[in-house]
Order: structure tokens, then C-alpha cells, then sequence
């Protein structure tokens, strides 16, 4: 029996990766030898895999994430750290996601905040959902932006529709009343749908004060740091001497 017509068929369909192992098992003995049942379910993991990997390094691409190889596996969790490894478990099975909790990361410069982040959205990207990794201060500009040229609430749309948002160095330079209200809107449109990791040199205890305006202040904070898992971050910076880079 030609095999060949069913292979040009495979990759009409789009099937390409069936039909590379298809191909493969013609010029492997031992498995032209093997069962039918055997034979194809190799040919459906291979697409099975290829499509998985394929929608990985989309949704990688899509999330930007300032450190690409984080991960998860690689956070050291020992007690001088600060960093619980009961809820970091938790934190790495992605329950904070399917929650729609917010992961608030705080500790000095150089102590792995944004790597925290990045490893905890590249696990949320493995498990299938959408990330995307902002600073704090070119989400503003970049609201600013949307704002002058008529796209802002496409901007949000776009942004409330992701599952799991980075916002990394909150709290550096000041915040004018534009940024406070674009970051209202962001976190009101994502509270109890989505879930945000917040980094910040800041204690959350301070968050309050920083960003100035009372009631938007009031209201930020509401939706954000009572609904969420807080680490705080101890020890000497990271930034040297160590596998897991620093923020």
C-alpha cells in the first residue's frame, strides 16, 4: 500500500506533524511491526505535542516577559529568603489564576522580585493561559498614549482580557492623577476576573500614601491588596553569585 497520498493529505490538512511521524515510522522496522492502535496514537501525540509547543511560544511571545527563562522550578525557597515554600506551591500549581487572585512580590532592589513574576506568568503561559509583562511606568505612557489617540478603551478591553498581568517597579517615580485613574480602570476591569502580579520596592503598607489621591487610593487598594497572596522578600541582593537572576 502507497503511503505517500495519505501523507500529501496529512499536510493539506495541516497535519504536518502526523505526517513527519508517519514518515518516520515507514523507515523505523520495529515499528511498522507494532500494533495499529500502537502506531497511531504515536502519530496523534506527535501533533498533540507539536500544537501544545506551537501555542507555548505564542503565548510566550505575547507575554514579552522581561526574564523569557524563568521558571518556576528554579525559585529558591529557603527560609532566609522570606519566601514560605508552602505558598510558593501554591502559587507555581497556578490556583492564584484560576482564583483570580493578585500576587503582590515586595523587597529591596536586587532581592528577585521580577523574576518572581516572570516565573509565575511563564507557569501560567505552560498551563495555558495568556500573560503579559508591563513596568508600571511604560503601562502609563503607553495609557497616555491610548488616551490622546482615541484607543483607550480598546486598550483596556485588550487588557482585561488577560488572564495574568505583570506590573513590574510599581511604585518608582511619582504617579500624576492621569496614571492614578489608568491604573484604577485597569485593576477595576480585571478585579475578580483576572488576576495582576504587582512588584514594588515598596511595602504594601505604603502603597496608599504613594499613590496619593485618597479615594482612588482607597479604591486601588481595595481591589488589590486585600485579595492577595503578599511575599516579601528578605536577604542580600541576587544580582550576583547566584542561578536565579534578580529584578
Amino acid at each position: 500500500m502507497l503511503i505517500e497520498p495519505t501523507i500529501e493529505k496529512l499536510k493539506e490538512l495541516g497535519l504536518h506533524a502526523m505526517a513527519e511521524t508517519l514518515t518516520e515510522q515507514q523507515k523505523q522496522a520495529t515499528t511498522t511491526t507494532a500494533s495499529f492502535e500502537d502506531r497511531f496514537g504515536l502519530i496523534v501525540d506527535a501533533e498533540w505535542l507539536f500544537r501544545r509547543n506551537t501555542r507555548l511560544r505564542r503565548r510566550m511571545t505575547e507575554a514579552k516577559l522581561r526574564v523569557s527563562d524563568a521558571c518556576t522550578e528554579n525559585v529558591d525557597t529557603s527560609p532566609a529568603r522570606g519566601l514560605d515554600k508552602a505558598v510558593w506551591l501554591r502559587l507555581a500549581a497556578c490556583t492564584f489564576v484560576d482564583e483570580h487572585h493578585q500576587v503582590l512580590v515586595t523587597g529591596l532592589t536586587g532581592t528577585g522580585k521580577t523574576y518572581l513574576a516572570c516565573a509565575l506568568a511563564h507557569q501560567a503561559c505552560r498551563r495555558g493561559h495568556r500573560a503579559l509583562y508591563r513596568r508600571a511606568s511604560r503601562l502609563y505612557e503607553a495609557l497616555a498614549v491610548a488616551r490622546a489617540d482615541g484607543t483607550y478603551a480598546r486598550v483596556l478591553a485588550q487588557l482585561a482580557k488577560i488572564d495574568v498581568l505583570v506590573l513590574d517597579d510599581f511604585g518608582l517615580g511619582g504617579m500624576r492623577e492621569v496614571d492614578r485613574q489608568s491604573l484604577f480602570d485597569v485593576l477595576e476591569d480585571r478585579h475578580g476576573n483576572r488576576s495582576t502580579i504587582i512588584t514594588s520596592q515598596l511595602p504594601t503598607k505604603a502603597w496608599h500614601e504613594y499613590i496619593g489621591e485618597p479615594t482612588i487610593a482607597d479604591s486601588i487598594c481595595d481591589r488589590v491588596i486585600h485579595n492577595a497572596y503578599k511575599v516579601e522578600l528578605k536577604g542580600p541582593s541576587r544580582r550576583k553569585g547566584t542561578d536565579e537572576k534578580a529584578s
